[in-house]
């Protein structure tokens, strides 16, 4: 690749990192940039899918709630904001803005409201509103708000729990059962649809070609399902590596898929599942499951009568509360560890690239040399990234596939080797015993 072909990927890159964030900071009003806010935006969840380069227009998804009264509401995301143009006095400057509004909905008879909450508990979350028409309700509201309380997002308005402040005025609020379509729900459908495409491919390949070697991508894709499947789980599970590979690869190939398109800042991707820990978490779960429910007998037997001293497991369970505890710090370790080494390789990437909005008010120079080094530094960041998604992934599989070994050993182990089987007794002792033979030696 020449000069001219790296600076034009250079170029490219660096307005993928920087256009997104940019239109954040440019809305984020007279106090500056705020770093928090902006962070967790693009880190977050949400109810549509921004539009590429843009902070206020988004691709709209369906809400799915359970009102109070228990009817299922659906409606589109895009009615829960409304755009509003502001002209900054400082500056003469006019911009538009995502607003949230009331969304008034009609069914059998009867009008549900409902309100993308931001001074509320429920923060960037939908809730049912009501007005606040009782006297009880009233005196609350009023004795929590002459009360010194916790300020809400826009400084001088207090979050009151069980109220959602909507354009100066406090609502009674509700939070519904949300089934919604949210972005991390979409991506999560998407990377589900890229995983078994890539799978599929595979199969179609050799459905039509027998055992002739594939090439290019399918080829590749065959090279990792062989990399993970022989030298992590066949040399781990050996004789039952065929029972545990079809979760296993699965769970390799959908983190793996996760993680990449993560780090992709346009539709379809820029939705940062495994740097969720609700995703993470689900993964541990499962996991968890499969390890617990597919254990042997001797496995549990370890766990509650564990082959040590008696005094450190009778009449006191030390050892056996130990082994519990040791159950459940497994899929931790699994969560939280997929969930920080995703999560904090994109707050950097993010926090290098605000660094060029930080430095804007300290003059031109300032500005252009923080441009250089916040570009370079989120170049390689991306770049370090992408091996990062693939260490995570192979990671997450290697320990999920000693958890479920560590759960399928046997008191009684046996190996053959050709016509002599070495048989290993409870008591340590080795016994080899030949065909046809009645010889026992021990």
């Amino acid at each position: 690749m020449n000069s001219k072909k790296i600076s034009i990927v250079l170029a490219i890159l660096a307005l993928l990192i920087m256009s997104p964030v940019k239109a954040a900071a440019s809305g984020s009003g007279e106090g500056g940039v705020n770093v928090k806010e902006i962070m967790f935006h693009h880190l977050g969840d949400g109810y549509g899918w921004e539009v590429p380069f843009s902070h206020t227009y988004r691709i709209p998804l369906p809400v799915i709630v359970r009102a109070e009264d228990g009817k299922w509401i659906c409606f589109s995301s895009s009615r829960l904001t409304e755009l509003e143009e502001e002209t900054d006095p400082a500056t003469g400057k006019t911009k538009v803005e995502a607003v949230p509004r009331i969304v008034n909905i009609d069914k059998d008879g009867k009008t549900y409201s409902f309100l993308l909450a931001h001074v509320s508990k429920h923060s960037n979350k939908v809730v049912q509103v009501f007005p606040v028409e009782t006297d009880s309700d009233r005196a609350a509201l009023q004795a929590a708000s002459d009360s010194e309380g916790a300020a809400g997002e826009y400084g001088v308005d207090k979050v009151i729990n069980g109220y959602v402040l909507y354009d100066g005025t406090y609502y009674k609020e509700y939070r519904p059962f949300d089934f919604s379509i949210t972005k991390n729900v979409l991506a999560l459908f998407i990377a589900s649809l890229i995983v078994t495409f890539m799978v599929m491919s595979v199969v179609r390949w050799y459905s039509k070609n027998g055992y002739k070697a594939p090439r290019k991508g399918t080829g590749f894709m065959e090279m990792l399902i062989g990399f993970i499947y022989v030298d992590v789980i066949k040399s781990t599970l050996h004789d039952k590596a065929n029972r545990f590979a079809p979760f296993l690869l699965t769970c390799f190939f959908f983190i793996l898929v996760m993680n990449l398109v993560g780090l992709i800042v346009i539709f379809p991707g820029g939705a940062n599942l495994t740097g969720n820990i609700a995703v993470t978490l689900v993964l541990a779960v499962m996991v968890f499951v499969v390890v617990n429910i597919k254990a042997t007998k001797h496995y549990w037997k370890e766990i509650f009568w564990p082959d040590v001293p008696l005094f450190l497991k009778f009449p006191l369970p030390i050892m056996q509360l130990i082994e519990i505890f040791g159950i459940f710090t497994k899929p931790a370790a699994l969560c939280v560890r997929l969930f920080a080494n995703m999560m904090g390789g994109h707050m950097i990437v993010i926090t290098l690239t605000l660094l060029i909005f930080i430095f804007a008010a300290f003059g031109a120079v300032a500005t252009g040399g923080s441009v250089v080094i916040s570009v370079i530094f989120s170049i390689f960041m991306l770049a370090l990234d992408v091996l990062v998604s693939f260490i995570q992934a192979f990671v997450f599989t290697l320990l999920s596939t000693l958890f479920i070994s560590m759960a399928q050993e046997n008191g009684h182990h046996e190996v053959k080797h050709g016509n002599v089987t070495h048989e290993t007794l409870p008591d340590g002792d080795e016994a080899i015993k030949k065909d046809n033979a009645t010889e026992v030696a021990l």
